[in-house]
């Protein structure tokens, strides 16, 4: 079968089955998302998702756009929007929805294209995997942005993880790798995908990525725990 959360998208979209996703991970315990829940409208997102919607302008990358729920809604607003998914179920669905530009390939495959701005929600910096992955990520990002665009990204600081009711933060510093990088693995009706990494980053250590990439984080707007929307400009 595809990967789980292709397969519940898929599934939910032509038969209504909202049979859940289950999340596995070292990081946390064992969450359910319902297939639904990545065709939710403008009213049903975070206050976060609903922020980077209403700043975005001029042509939009919508990256990692799943079902694509920001990319219907930004096309019905009027956008040149293209959907930028892997997973060749989430595009037959998209195609099938009425999304216009679905492009079934990956980013880093992406050339020869600029962009106004460039989204990367639903914890946008785990697309990059890991710390090592990081510049080679905001490169890329860098190379498709046009002049005056902007990329809009939202990660957590998981830093709430190891903290104590004191305030006070517990961090094993002898650790070989950054509280921040996890690893997932998707499930969904007993069919499991294979283990893969997903980075949560603080913002100060973003701003330090960012930088290096001959970028700026230009604003960063926080959400009720731990999460924040950054946009990241020239």
């Amino acid at each position: 079968m595809q990967d789980p959360i292709s397969q519940g998208v898929f599934n939910y979209h032509y038969h209504r089955d909202n049979s859940p996703i289950l999340i596995h991970s070292d990081g946390f315990d064992t969450d359910e998302v319902l297939p639904s829940y990545f065709f939710r409208n403008y009213k049903q997102m975070p206050k976060l998702e609903q922020k980077a919607l209403d700043l975005a302008f001029g042509r939009v990358l919508d990256v990692g756009a799943c079902a694509g729920c920001h990319s219907y809604y930004l096309q019905n607003k009027g956008f040149d929007v293209t959907a930028l998914e892997q997973s060749h179920m989430c595009c037959q669905v998209m195609n099938d929805r009425g999304i216009t530009n679905v492009s079934n390939t990956n980013l880093f495959h992406l050339e020869n294209e600029k962009y106004d701005t460039i989204l990367l929600l639903m914890n946008g910096t785990g697309i990059a995997g890991t710390l090592n992955n990081l510049n080679l990520f905001f490169k890329k990002l860098r190379s498709l942005l046009n002049p005056n665009g902007q990329i809009l990204i939202d990660s957590s600081d998981l830093i709430f993880l190891y903290t104590e009711e004191d305030g006070s933060a517990v961090i094993d510093i002898a650790a070989d790798k950054y509280y921040g990088e996890l690893t997932f693995q998707t499930e969904y009706k007993k069919q499991k995908s294979s283990t893969f990494p997903w980075l949560y980053i603080d913002q100060d250590l973003l701003k330090e990525y960012v930088k290096k990439s001959q970028l700026k984080v230009s604003h960063i707007f926080k959400g009720d725990h731990f999460d924040y929307l950054a946009k990241i400009t020239y």
